[in-house]
């Protein structure tokens, strides 16, 4: 058993074989997937959402990417408020910062951001966070975790860091605000070592894993299209650093996904629990 915690099934990278790629996922023993909503920008928010509209084991998130935040205004502002009281929406995200692509200036950025982050607690749902510095400097995450800190933490609604890619001392930071981490695909990455020395330190009831799809597939997949099926290699890792069988962690992590966003751990039961 295992949930896939973000994943971009939206993409046009799954165009042609989208229903496949679920079904794998399944075979797999894939219990859930959060479809994150995102999409190109602020039109295509609902993404997630017409995705856990057709599959019951599917959840949604919504939100403008960091990349994205030029795009933001009053009307992208009012549509997600409206979308997120959809029945299936469980979280505001991705959102954040990304000091590394700088697609949008840092200082809409970080306005965007702190403006996604009083949305999501007026509708009281947790936030999934973006983050990644640029090669030269830790900023992003100084940035990232400073507004979290100044306009987050207080409402003890928490969130996940998805795709964690920091060191132990960020993680707890984060910890100690309420989140939960989550780990992906390059945790498998032979450079990756800051991320597997985190990954032993958080503490499991703490812990989540996905995929990103269709990006940072695991090895032995790295350098081909990632799929939710492929989340069984990210738990492989995570057990070998930890002294645990995949299965083992894929049953507590996904026990961490369904508690924490007060979720049923049965696929027959989830649509009616949210």
């Amino acid at each position: 058993m295992f949930v896939d915690s973000h994943a971009h099934l939206d993409g046009q990278q799954f165009d042609s074989d989208r229903e496949a790629v679920i079904a794998r996922a399944r075979e797999a023993g894939v219990q859930a997937i959060v479809a994150i909503g995102n999409g190109d920008g602020p039109a295509q928010v609902d993404c997630g959402i017409r995705l856990a509209e057709k599959y019951d084991f599917i959840y949604a998130t919504l939100g403008i990417h960091p990349h994205e935040a030029r795009l933001a205004d009053e009307a992208a502002y009012q549509n997600m408020e409206r979308l997120a009281k959809h029945p299936k929406v469980i979280a505001w995200g991705e959102i954040g910062l990304d000091y590394f692509y700088d697609h949008s200036p840092r200082d809409v950025q970080k306005n965007v951001f702190t403006r996604q982050m009083e949305l999501a607690a007026a509708a009281k749902l947790p936030i999934v966070i973006h983050c990644r510095p640029s090669d030269a400097s830790e900023n992003a995450w100084e940035d990232c975790l400073g507004l979290m800190q100044s306009h987050w933490a207080a409402n003890g609604l928490g969130g996940v860091l998805h795709c964690f890619t920091g060191n132990w001392a960020q993680a707890q930071s984060a910890l100690d605000m309420g989140f939960m981490i989550s780990f992906a695909g390059n945790v498998t990455f032979p450079k990756a070592q800051q991320i597997r020395d985190a990954a032993v330190e958080v503490p499991l009831d703490r812990m989540l894993i996905e995929t990103d799809s269709p990006y940072l597939a695991p090895v032995p997949h790295r350098g081909k299209r990632n799929e939710p099926a492929f989340v069984a290699e990210t738990a492989r890792k995570l057990g070998e650093l930890r002294g645990m069988a995949a299965e083992e962690v894929g049953r507590r992590t996904a026990r961490n996904f369904y508690n924490f966003f007060k979720l049923a751990e049965t696929a027959e039961s989830k649509v009616s629990a949210v």
